[in-house]
């Protein structure tokens, strides 16, 4: 549904894209990952047929977005980080307003708005101005006038920004339960918003894409360690450094308490029956030891560290 070959993107010198490529089937959620400046709202707005690559085609739904920017339109909902509303408009009204510029005749329109408000939770607020609304329901606004005309494809910049906990959940559920009916593409830097809502990542940094898999792939592909989560009743001077010499162990580091002690250990080295037997006779009291695996906020800062960005690392993660 969305395709990206070979765009470049450039102001001038600076080069904002550098030849990404990227594609997204239908039905599938994908988070597209990147630091402040990477490149995720250029890419954005050249898939929503708002500016042209330099070079490099973007097509949603087998159209164009250089060639057939209306046909894209017509065939994308598009929630920007701040939505566009009219906060002296009602949510029943401002929706009437959204249909009828995307050409939904008032039969269809009506029907419409009752789905799509029932689905994104408006119902109860349909008559109350927007400007009275928090920001988690102008956010359910901003996400019901992109599903208004049902689109295909659904492209999300920042949907949970400034939103409290609670919030976030609810958006967070609300984009999942569209999973399979729509191909959504994610933009945020927020990656417990990737993991908890996202089937794939793409992450991007200074206009390269540096990697492309499911999170959970990713860190294990990337995992050149293991760890262990050692946590013990008391502790004593010295223990983290009998630790550190014990068969595996590669470094040993205090955790958030000072009870509580992290072991990196070589890939692939079962140690934890060795650190048991070792912790129950230093008489220290055992609470727990568990693996770590790597997160993908640890994979993402791998990714985005100069030295994985010369050429010849450019690429070294994408799926084949």
């Amino acid at each position: 549904m969305i395709e990206v070959q070979q765009v470049t993107k450039r102001y001038g010198k600076f080069t904002a894209l550098d030849d990404i490529s990227f594609s997204i089937g239908k039905g599938e959620i994908v988070a597209f990952l990147g630091p402040n400046g990477a490149g995720k709202t250029t890419t954005m707005r050249i898939i929503t047929g708002f500016m042209p690559p330099t070079a490099g085609t973007a097509r949603i739904a087998g159209y164009d977005c250089l060639e057939s920017p209306m046909e894209v339109k017509r065939h994308i909902g598009y929630l920007p980080e701040t939505p566009p509303l009219y906060l002296e408009l009602t949510v029943e009204e401002y929706l009437t307003f959204v249909g009828r510029i995307k050409g939904l005749h008032p039969e269809p329109l009506t029907s419409r708005m009752k789905t799509i408000m029932e689905q994104t939770g408006l119902s109860e607020v349909q008559g109350r101005v927007i400007g009275h609304l928090s920001r988690g329901y102008r956010q359910r606004v901003g996400l019901a006038q992109a599903l208004l005309h049902n689109p295909p494809v659904l492209i999300l910049d920042e949907p949970t920004t400034g939103l409290d906990p609670n919030q976030i959940i609810e958006i967070r559920d609300l984009i999942k339960s569209l999973a399979g009916s729509h191909t959504i593409i994610l933009s945020t830097h927020l990656l417990a918003e990737a993991t908890a809502i996202c089937q794939r990542v793409i992450i991007i940094h200074k206009g390269k894409i540096v990697a492309v898999d499911t999170p959970e792939h990713l860190s294990a592909r990337l995992q050149q360690s293991e760890t262990l989560s050692l946590t013990i009743k008391r502790s004593y001077a010295g223990l983290a450094e009998e630790l550190g010499r014990l068969p595996g162990v590669l470094t040993v580091t205090t955790g958030p308490s000072h009870n509580t002690y992290i072991l990196e250990t070589k890939m692939g080295v079962d140690i934890r029956d060795e650190v048991t037997k070792f912790i129950v006779s230093r008489e220290v009291g055992l609470l727990e030891i568990k693996a770590q695996p790597l997160t993908l906020e640890d994979a993402f800062k791998v990714l985005t560290k100069e030295t994985s960005l010369n050429p010849a690392e450019s690429h070294p993660l994408q799926e084949k």
